[in-house]
């Protein structure tokens, strides 16, 4: 009896570390505890909006896309990252409301790509500015897009910059676990026309996928919902298979509307799509990438750089021409 209460004391005592230790996956859900999706109030879309009232694209772009919950994307150009951070999710809660935030600064970011080339100095200085973004954000609730297309950019990379990559990754995850309980991290899994379903999800379990809420799909891509929806349950299923569990994903809608042409990089005719919601096929759809923001020098995008806001291009994604 003296042992069996022995036991029942250290199980109670034990108890209080075994929930302090449980990943971000289990933490408390942020969208109820928030009353809908931050509007980004500084987004490129909004202010060149601002800035141009007159112009006679101005009405349409503030209407369709400048007032939709989309994400903030984080980088070297954020300054002090945990200020940063910090700032932009403080002033989603002073309203109650659900902010998207994109972390976008590894080490040799875009390797393969190179339109939007640069990221973090070393490993070990992004492992520093990850640890920051995530304790500027601390107990608040927010959603975090982690890295995008950091595990379909494997096609020039060796494997030891591959296993760089992953264990980057995956210090990430740790420090969102350790640092944002209340934040749904995603890490991002490119797209249904980069890589075969099995192969990504090795990758994503390989870059830490369980210390993670879910996975993204379709960041800056145009590929339907409905095609993303395929090939997620097709990552879930490789990842129950192998490895015994599966995650929620999130799908980026905001240029959807009119599917893939089989480009990537400022394609014509392009469309935006369901604005950011929960549901709808995923566990959340969402406009990561804002409609009209360049994706680098190239397609109806010639002579922009990555990120520029595009007011003709965004105004022609609301008609879908």
């Amino acid at each position: 009896m003296r042992r069996r209460l022995r036991t029942l004391v250290a199980a109670f005592f034990a108890l209080p570390l075994a929930i302090a230790a449980a990943p971000s996956a289990h933490a408390a859900d942020p969208t109820t505890m928030t009353s809908g999706f931050y509007v980004d109030p500084d987004s490129s879309a909004k202010r060149w909006t601002a800035a141009n009232p007159g112009d006679g694209r101005s009405a349409a772009i503030n209407a369709s896309i400048a007032n939709t919950p989309m994400a903030r994307w984080f980088g070297a150009w954020s300054g002090t990252i945990g200020t940063a951070t910090g700032a932009y999710v403080g002033a989603a809660d002073s309203r109650d409301k659900l902010p998207i935030l994109v972390a976008y600064n590894v080490y040799n970011r875009d390797y393969c790509g190179g339109h939007s080339a640069g990221g973090a100095s070393s490993p070990s200085a992004y492992a520093s500015w990850v640890a920051q973004f995530a304790g500027g954000i601390g107990s608040r609730p927010a959603v975090v897009i982690l890295e995008p297309d950091s595990l379909g950019d494997y096609g020039c990379m060796t494997q030891a910059q591959i296993d760089e990559r992953e264990a980057m990754l995956t210090g990430a995850l740790n420090e969102f676990s350790r640092q944002a309980p209340n934040t749904w991290t995603y890490l991002d899994a490119g797209n249904p026309g980069w890589t075969d379903a099995a192969t990504m999800a090795r990758r994503l379990h390989e870059a830490g996928l369980r210390q993670a809420h879910g996975f993204s799909l379709n960041v800056s891509n145009y590929f339907t919902t409905a095609q993303n929806t395929a090939y997620a349950n097709a990552v879930n299923s490789a990842l129950s298979s192998r490895y015994g569990y599966t995650k929620p994903f999130v799908v980026d809608t905001s240029r959807n509307g009119n599917g893939s042409n089989g480009q990537w990089c400022n394609p014509s005719g392009r469309r935006i799509g369901t604005p950011t919601r929960l549901g709808g096929g995923a566990e959340m759809l969402l406009w990561i990438k804002t409609p009209g923001e360049s994706d680098g020098n190239c397609g109806v995008g010639a002579g922009s750089s990555a990120g520029q806001f595009l007011p003709e291009v965004a105004y022609k994604m609301i008609y879908g021409y």
